[in-house]
C-alpha cells in the first residue's frame, strides 16, 4: 500500500507507506496530491526553518504571479480568518503578533495554570469513573483543553459548548482537497465564530479581565499594532491549535497504550515516567501528520530541485519514525529521553502552546492512571475519523 491519504487503511496505519517513501528518496512527487512529499527527519526539520518556504505566499506574490488560482469569493470569510492568524502569517507580521501573544504562554503563566488543569483533569476522570466508563474522547480528551483555552481567552462557561463544533468545522479545511460541503461549513463557522469574538472583544473593552483577550486589547491600545481581525484570528487559532492536537494525542495515545498492555502496566506502576511518556506518545502516533509549505524561492532537497510555486508536504508522522534519528522508531518506548520529535513543528512557527499542551496531557494521563483509579479497559476497537492531516479517532469507548 502506497501513500494514499483518502484510503481508510492508510489513515489507520500510514507507517509502512512512510518506510517506502523514505526508501524512495528525500523528495518524492505525489501525483495524487500535487505536492513534493518530504519524509526524512533531517529534511523536515531543516525545511521548517528555511525562509525560502512559507505558510503563505501572499506577503510576496499575488495568486497570478505565483501561478495559483484565487479561492472562490464565497470562501473569503474562511481565508480572511485563517490568513490573519499566527499559523499563516509570515514575517514581519508574524513576529509582531507572536511577540504580543507569547506573553500568555510564558513558563510562569503555564506554571500558574497547573493546579487548575490538574484539578479539572481529576474531576473529568472522576466523572468517567462515576459513569462506569464511556467515551474517553468526549468525557475527558475534549473537555479539558477546550476548558483551559476558553479560560485563557476569557470565554464565559455558558458559551464553551459552541467552541468545539466551530473549531471542528474550520479545521475541516486543513485536509487535502476539502469538498464544497466542508468549505460551506468552514465558512459558516468562520462567520459565526468571528462575530462571537468581536462581540466578546467589545465586552472586554468595557470590562477588562485577567484573560488573554483583555491583554491583547491593552497591547493594541498601548501601540501594539494589533488589528481587530488579527485579534479574532489569533483567538480562533489558539482554540483550534490549542485543543485539536491535544485531543487527538490523548485518544491516539490511549489507543497505543491499549495495544501495548505491558507499557500501560509499567506506566501505571511508574508514574514518574509520565513526562517522557507524553512526548513518546506524541512521537509514536503524531496527531498532525503533514504540514504544508509553499516554495517561495527555488530549493534543492537531495538531488531534487523544487521550483518556486510548488508545494511541499512535510511529513511529520514519517519524520518522527525515521530510524536515522530515532533508535527503534517503531517501538513505543515510554522512557525515551533522546526524543526531539517534530510534533510541535520548528522554526518561527514552533507551537507557542507546547508547554501548555504537555501540562494538559500529563494531567489527563496522570488522572486516569492514578493509584485511586481502577485500570481502564478498551470496550471495542476504535475507528479512525475521515481525514489524514489531522488524524484522530471517532471515539474511544472504555470501562473500568
Amino acid at each position: 500500500m502506497g501513500f494514499d491519504p483518502w484510503d481508510a487503511a492508510f489513515v489507520a496505519d500510514p507507517y509502512p507507506a512512510y518506510r517506502e517513501l523514505r526508501e524512495q528518496g528525500r523528495a518524492v512527487w505525489s501525483e495524487a496530491t500535487g505536492q513534493w512529499l518530504v519524509p526524512h527527519y533531517a529534511d523536515v526539520s531543516a525545511l521548517l526553518r528555511d525562509r525560502r518556504l512559507g505558510r503563505t505566499y501572499l506577503h510576496r506574490f499575488s495568486h497570478e504571479e505565483f501561478g495559483r488560482q484565487a479561492p472562490p469569493p464565497e470562501h473569503e470569510p474562511f481565508h480572511v480568518l485563517n490568513g490573519n492568524g499566527l499559523l499563516d502569517l509570515e514575517d514581519p507580521a508574524h513576529a509582531r503578533v507572536r511577540r504580543l501573544v507569547a506573553k500568555a504562554f510564558t513558563p510562569r503563566t503555564v506554571e500558574r495554570l497547573a493546579p487548575a488543569v490538574e484539578r479539572l483533569a481529576g474531576e473529568l476522570a472522576g466523572g468517567l469513573l462515576a459513569d462506569g466508563g464511556g467515551d474517553l474522547l468526549t468525557a475527558v480528551a475534549e473537555p479539558l483543553p477546550v476548558a483551559v483555552i476558553a479560560e485563557l481567552l476569557g470565554v464565559p462557561e455558558a458559551d464553551r459548548k459552541l467552541l468545539r463544533p466551530w473549531s471542528s468545522d474550520i479545521c475541516g479545511m486543513f485536509e487535502l482537497r476539502p469538498d464544497e460541503a466542508t468549505a460551506r461549513r468552514a465558512v459558516t463557522a468562520s462567520v459565526e465564530f468571528g462575530d462571537y469574538l468581536r462581540a466578546l472583544i467589545g465586552e472586554r473593552r468595557k470590562r477588562p479581565g485577567p484573560d488573554l483577550i483583555s491583554g491583547l486589547i491593552a497591547a493594541h491600545d498601548e501601540g501594539g499594532r494589533l488589528s481587530e481581525q488579527e485579534m479574532v484570528s489569533t483567538c480562533v487559532l489558539l482554540l483550534n491549535a490549542g485543543h485539536e492536537a491535544t485531543v487527538n494525542t490523548t485518544v491516539n495515545g490511549w489507543w497505543a497504550l491499549f495495544r501495548h498492555p505491558d507499557r500501560l502496566a509499567d506506566l501505571r506502576a511508574h508514574p514518574e515516567k509520565l513526562s517522557t511518556a507524553v512526548d513518546e506518545l506524541m512521537r509514536f502516533d503524531t496527531p498532525l501528520q503533514m504540514f504544508e509549505r509553499w516554495v517561495l524561492d527555488e530549493i534543492r532537497v537531495g538531488d531534487t530541485v523544487i521550483p518556486r510555486g510548488a508545494e511541499v508536504a512535510l511529513l511529520f508522522g514519517s519524520a518522527n519514525r525515521d530510524p536515522v534519528r530515532f533508535e527503534d522508531p517503531d517501538t513505543l518506548d515510554l522512557g525515551r529521553t533522546d526524543n526531539p520529535h517534530l510534533t510541535f513543528g520548528a522554526g518561527i512557527h514552533y507551537c507557542l502552546g507546547a508547554p501548555l499542551a504537555r501540562l494538559e496531557l500529563a494531567a489527563s494521563f496522570g488522572a486516569l492512571l492514578a493509584e485511586t483509579m481502577p485500570p481502564l479497559r478498551l470496550v471495542r476497537e476504535p475507528q479512525w475519523r475521515e481525514g489524514y492531516v489531522i488524524r484522530g479517532l471517532r471515539e474511544l469507548v472504555v470501562e473500568f
